[in-house]
């Protein structure tokens, strides 16, 4: 799935903050703040902001599952760890 543009601004454009955090929510992009035709900041809506944060964490605990195994450790099936999680938790 693409991702629409990151849409770009003018730092000097900021002055209608109101408009531009509508615009941050209702579009779901990213505003891209730039000063002297270079990117400085990154504006988003919380929403877009907490999605992309989740990811992030879900891909780090994913890598570092694969670099256990890729240090040796023995990877558990899903039956094992469901089973582990039930004696643990009792449910």
């Amino acid at each position: 799935m693409t991702q629409p543009l990151p849409k770009i601004l003018p730092v000097n454009e900021l002055k209608n903050t109101a408009n531009i955090m509508k615009t941050c929510k209702e579009s779901g992009v990213p505003i891209v703040i730039t000063k002297n035709g270079y990117g400085e900041a990154v504006m988003m809506s919380l929403k877009l902001y907490e999605e992309m944060f989740a990811k992030m964490q879900a891909a780090a605990l994913i890598n570092a599952g694969l670099d256990e195994i890729e240090s040796g450790a023995k990877p558990v099936s899903g039956e094992e760890f469901f089973n582990n999680m039930k004696a643990k938790y009792g449910k």
